[in-house]
């Protein structure tokens, strides 16, 4: 007998070689060589951009150009007001540079606690709960409300976090047409009438910049015993009369469960949250996976969020800029023959919709030589195989920006052969 139990004639002392291993990496060979041909025709990578300097929130320099920056979220242009940055110095010199911890753990510091009051007075709730991004904020709440059982009904064209925190989660996952009031209601009336139901809605979606019927749409849910989750991510800030988002503009605020917002966004820096009314909400703080095992926000990250949020409380002048300021732009774009994304503008996004991606690429680069940045969106991004270039509009673009703006549209329009 041998060490290994085998009579010696038993052992094959001549193998077959073994397969070669998988290179893990190699399903990612289509879109390394996508990337590869759109880089080598010559124009700049869109995914790729490096901002060289920012110099406020609606200016920056990209490869040595001064550079109008029409893509960045920055909606209410939070990023470089002074009382915003001071609060920030202050809790960097006072709290040092991170936390090196959980939530749980020792990661809450004094301002985790403010910004956490910030969020319920700006809101007018009970309960405020931050987590480090938005993204996990989503994936946090979807992924610990929902249980096994229970039925998260989502709308199709939701952003890739709500889809994730599904993912993350193990309740069943019902999906609805775009913006289908009826499609919802015969979803949700396919579900056993006692199982528990989550319906994930978004005020304003990122791509399109439509806002979704969630008058109509909360209605159905609540008929059907749902409770729901509302994403206003994107509408924070300057949607209805305190900048809660649209729910708040459509007069929904006790009908809303929850809602998820972020830091990236309006408030000016990084971070997530969820807000709700719920007498249990807390409880969430014990059972949530991303909220228990990352680290917390930095102390001078939320020290800015705090104070941001407390400005936007009565941000009412840079409200009705930022309104000015899309329906300036979606007019201009639509009165040239572009084709955009909504009839009117209904958010602070108007996105251009282009045929293919050559021509999204080409309208992008003669934007951005131009002095013009804007986002490049493609599939699996965008919906039904969309290219489009998406533009942020800021409370801080000026009028004379605008009108550059439209007039830098104009000509790579004319250039790329997309307008006449």
């Amino acid at each position: 007998m041998t060490e290994t139990g085998l009579q010696p004639e038993a052992l094959d002392l001549n193998p077959a070689p073994a397969p070669a291993n998988r290179d893990l990496m190699s399903k990612f060979d289509a879109i390394i060589a996508e990337r590869q041909a759109l880089i080598d025709t010559g124009v700049t990578d869109p995914f790729a951009i490096v901002m060289d300097e920012v110099r406020s929130p609606t200016e920056a320099v990209i490869k040595g150009r001064e550079t109008i920056l029409l893509g960045t979220y920055n909606y209410m242009g939070m990023t470089f007001d002074p009382d915003v940055i001071a609060a920030g110095h202050a809790a960097l010199d006072q709290f040092g540079s991170g936390t090196n911890g959980s939530r749980m753990l020792n990661g809450t510091f004094r301002d985790h606690m403010e910004v956490e009051q910030a969020l319920r007075d700006f809101y007018g709730v009970s309960g405020a709960i931050v987590f480090s991004t938005g993204y996990m904020a989503n994936l946090g709440m979807i992924s610990t409300l929902a249980g096994k059982g229970d039925y998260v009904i989502l709308d199709a064209d939701s952003h890739a976090s709500i889809y994730d925190g599904c993912k993350q989660g193990v309740a069943e996952i019902v999906r609805f047409r775009h913006n289908d009031v009826a499609d919802l209601d015969k979803r949700l009336g396919r579900l056993p009438a006692e199982a528990g139901k989550l319906v994930v809605l978004e005020g304003v979606y990122s791509m399109l910049g439509d806002i979704a019927p969630l008058r109509e749409m909360v209605a159905v849910a609540k008929k059907h015993g749902a409770m729901v989750l509302s994403d206003e991510a994107h509408s924070m800030g300057f949607y209805g009369p305190n900048g809660r988002g649209v729910y708040e503009e459509l007069g929904l605020e006790g009908q809303v469960d929850f809602v998820v917002g972020t830091f990236s966004k309006s408030v000016g820096t990084v971070g997530g949250f969820c807000i709700s009314d719920h007498p249990k909400f807390e409880a969430i703080r014990l059972a949530c996976r991303p909220y228990i095992f990352t680290a917390s926000l930095p102390p001078s990250v939320v020290a800015t969020a705090a104070a941001s949020i407390r400005k936007l409380m009565t941000a009412h002048e840079k409200r009705a800029r930022l309104w000015d300021n899309a329906r300036t732009l979606h007019a201009g774009l639509k009165d040239m023959g572009f084709r955009l994304g909504t009839e009117t503008p209904e958010s602070a996004i108007i996105a251009v919709i282009l045929e293919d991606q050559t021509q999204a690429v080409a309208m992008w680069q003669a934007l951005l030589d131009g002095g013009l940045y804007v986002n490049m969106a493609r599939p699996p991004a965008t919906p039904a195989g969309t290219f489009l270039l998406r533009c942020s509009l800021c409370a801080e673009h000026t009028p004379e920006q605008i009108a550059r703006v439209i007039a830098m549209f104009r000509a790579a329009g004319r250039a790329v052969g997309v307008i006449g």
